[in-house]
């Protein structure tokens, strides 16, 4: 599990680019790039970073299921996605 302040932090940065992402959007379109360096860091989207939407596991994530590797996996042996079966051949 990731720290609560991780998870936290990471749903503020969401937050802040949603609330700038028009300015941003209207400062691009006219090419005012100095307007761009005096918002927030975090209004900016590159720096949001996808979480497992139950443990806030930043790495291996799937992009398909909102999970970590390790959740889906976990998940996927007890039936509890559906459409999705252990490969045996």
């Amino acid at each position: 599990m990731a720290k609560e302040s991780m998870k936290a932090r990471e749903r503020k940065r969401e937050a802040t680019v949603a609330k700038y992402a028009e300015k941003r959007k209207a400062l691009k379109e006219a090419g005012d790039y100095e307007g761009l360096q005096k918002l927030p860091k975090d209004a900016s989207p590159v720096r949001l970073h996808n979480r497992c939407k139950l443990t806030g596991r930043p790495r291996g994530y799937m992009r398909t299921f909102g999970l970590s590797r390790v959740t889906f996996r976990d998940m996927a042996n007890k039936g509890l996605i559906p459409g999705v079966k252990k490969a045996s051949w």
